[in-house]
């Protein structure tokens, strides 16, 4: 297996775009089949390593507000997307 990483913190200034991540939640539950919307989270991030790092963290919050309980009832989880948009 092959892996590399490519860090250029310039390229989205090389094209004249500024490029901030959106972080969406989605809360599913296994026994229902199902997720509720995706969630969009209201502030941005300006890199992708902040939009995951704060998705867990968040994640984290969001299932401890749902408590036990129901996570284990419904076997629910939280997954979430950082997604690139350009802005000008």
């Amino acid at each position: 297996m092959f892996l590399s990483f490519i860090s250029n913190d310039n390229i989205g200034y090389t094209v004249g775009l500024s490029m901030k991540i959106l972080l969406s939640l989605v809360i599913c539950s296994q026994v229902a089949g199902t997720c509720l919307d995706p969630f969009p989270w209201v502030e941005t991030f300006n890199t992708n390593y902040d939009c995951l790092k704060f998705g867990y963290e968040e994640s984290i919050r969001r299932l401890e507000m749902i408590g036990p309980g129901d996570v284990n009832k419904y076997n629910m989880f939280i997954k979430f997307y950082c997604t690139p948009t350009d802005t000008i």
